[in-house]
């Protein structure tokens, strides 16, 4: 078996050089910043699936996908005169450094969560933040939801604005479920969105007590309950039913054969 060719990074910045050259890719040449920034967010969200469910080799294949992404934005900017590769590794060179005080500069950080704390604390200073809450404001809105709520929740429990344990959070879950029940006798659209809202923000804060990703566990649950409908699905063809002509009953009897599978 030969031996793959080695690739450096100088290789990957020719490539996307060339392919957006003036003889290049007729696709690669028109795109701008705005038209490929989706692919950036698949492409992390494919390099994740992989991690989780594909092989080490997988893994590496998406990353590369990852970094296209960076390296195309890059170039793009280097045509409009705006930045670089080189800027962009600045930047994150600079970061990293100035960020492990405690290693690059005077800090002292023993533990993961001192380590977390210096982080924040560099953070905020490259920032300019003076306050918890511009701290919070610069969360990015883009990030799903749920991870959002965790890191703002995460940021107000740095000055002790949080339940003292993960009974609080759970009898604070309770109470919005509770409002969330009122909101739909009410039969109030506009109240029901506010409480689901608060729901789901308190549902996050259980979660962060007990060290778990919220989007993670609804993730999983989301896959889980594919693979439960499959086997409903599976198990009415196999007896000659469409799933359209069954009742409800009869689906929650074969979606109760699923759960003890």
């Amino acid at each position: 078996m030969s031996e793959k060719k080695q690739y450096t990074f100088d290789d990957l910045l020719d490539v996307i050089e060339k392919l957006r050259g003036e003889n290049g890719c007729p696709w690669d040449r028109v795109q701008t910043h705005d038209s490929v920034k989706i692919n950036l967010l698949e492409e992390a969200y494919e390099a994740i699936d992989a991690l989780e469910n594909g092989t080490k080799d997988q893994f590496a294949d998406e990353l590369g996908d990852v970094l296209l992404q960076v390296v195309f934005q890059a170039q793009i900017g280097k045509e409009e005169g705006t930045f670089s590769i080189d800027d962009v590794l600045y930047h994150i060179c600079d970061k990293m450094i100035s960020r492990h005080s405690h290693i690059f500069g005077t800090d002292t950080a023993e533990t993961p969560e001192e380590v977390l704390a210096t982080w924040e604390k560099n953070k905020q200073k490259e920032k300019g933040q003076k306050s918890y809450t511009e701290s919070m404001k610069s969360v990015c809105r883009y990030l799903p939801a749920l991870i959002r709520a965790d890191k703002v929740q995460s940021k107000a429990a740095k000055v002790g604005f949080d339940w003292e344990d993960a009974t609080g959070a759970i009898d604070k879950l309770s109470e919005e479920i509770a409002e969330l029940k009122e909101a739909a006798q009410e039969n109030d659209k506009d109240h029901v969105f506010e409480e689901l809202g608060d729901v789901l923000f308190s549902a996050v804060n259980v979660a962060r007590f007990y060290d778990c990703s919220a989007e993670e566990a609804l993730s999983k649950t989301i896959q889980k309950f594919v693979d439960r409908f499959s086997y409903v699905e599976s198990s009415a063809k196999a007896a000659g039913k469409n799933l359209e002509d069954m009742s409800l009953a009869e689906m929650d009897e074969l979606w109760d054969e699923a759960k003890k599978r």
